[in-house]
């Protein structure tokens, strides 16, 4: 067969998918990041030496590679390695589960205001719009600010706060295809509304739904970072990479690696989520041309 011959093959949409995802270098190596970090926390405190709450009061703030401290050790001579993995399954446990709690209530939302459209559909998007009008931070805090700090509390607050973006995304995506052949076939048949919505119109619109999937992990560790850093979060003797960064604030000029090692963490992570998203993206098209 001819290199011509091989051009004209037509590929199975997998297959296109695959090889278009393969030409986005920095999405394959966010993947890899991604997938490091994860089973890093995962079984990485299981090698170590030391637990993320051992106390060493004769090692505080030992620097980088000192002995067994591969990355120092902190103000009480707690490991920081192995408070970055613990802390890695704190914040990649809450990005993960906030992101499918908010998946879950966004692709609800918008497949009812997509599929219904009229009066549910405008009440529905209204209230998804004034939600937006409010800064995401300052939504969060003031939520936080009402509740007692903890894990489950953060997650719930941060997904209520990711929702919307996936409501919008879904509706537009339920609304353009509930009036095609297979939507009105399916009607005719007589299935229920609820089975075209989710068994249908929402499947065919995955594409863009796993990509705000991606980029709300992103987001969620973000967000964690940002209440815990502020005292909202996660709490001590706990960790996560959130309040690591607002431990070492005071001590960024004696002992700057505790500030450097989860701020490194934290840009790794939402870099290569966002990285994965645009890479889905582009594979997830089907309007991409692959040469």
């Amino acid at each position: 067969m001819t290199a011509a011959t091989i051009s004209t093959v037509q590929l199975a949409p997998g297959q296109a998918a695959w090889r278009r995802f393969r030409r986005h270098r920095l999405a394959l190596a966010g993947a890899v990041i991604i997938l490091v970090l994860v089973l890093g926390s995962a079984f990485g405190p299981y090698l170590l030496p030391f637990d993320d709450t051992y106390i060493d009061i004769m090692k505080r703030f030992a620097p980088p590679l000192s002995g067994a401290h591969f990355l120092g050790t902190d103000e009480l001579g707690r490991d920081v390695l192995a408070r970055l993995m613990m802390g890695g399954r704190v914040s990649l446990s809450i990005g993960i589960v906030a992101m499918v709690i908010a998946m879950a209530v966004g692709i609800a939302v918008g497949a009812f205001a997509g599929f219904y459209g009229g009066v549910v559909g405008a009440v529905l998007m209204r209230l998804v719009d004034a939600v937006l009008c409010f800064p995401t931070i300052f939504l969060l805090l003031a939520l936080a600010a009402l509740t007692e700090p903890g894990l489950v509390t953060t997650t719930v607050l941060i997904a209520a706060t990711a929702w919307m973006a996936v409501a919008r995304v879904v509706e537009a995506q339920v609304r353009s295809l509930r009036e095609r052949e297979f939507a009105v076939a399916a009607l005719a048949f007589g299935s229920s509304n609820l089975r075209i919505m989710f068994r249908e119109l929402v499947p065919n619109a995955i594409a863009p739904i796993v990509v705000a999937a991606t980029l709300n992990v992103a987001k969620a560790i973000l967000l964690e970072s940002y209440v815990s850093y502020l005292g909202y979060g996660i709490q001590p003797p706990a960790a996560s990479w959130g309040n690591m960064l607002n431990n070492a604030q005071i001590y960024l000029t004696s002992a700057p690696w505790l500030a450097i090692v989860p701020g490194v963490a934290i840009t790794l992570a939402v870099t290569s989520f966002n990285f994965l998203g645009d890479g889905l993206r582009d594979a997830l098209d089907p309007r991409m041309n692959i040469p």
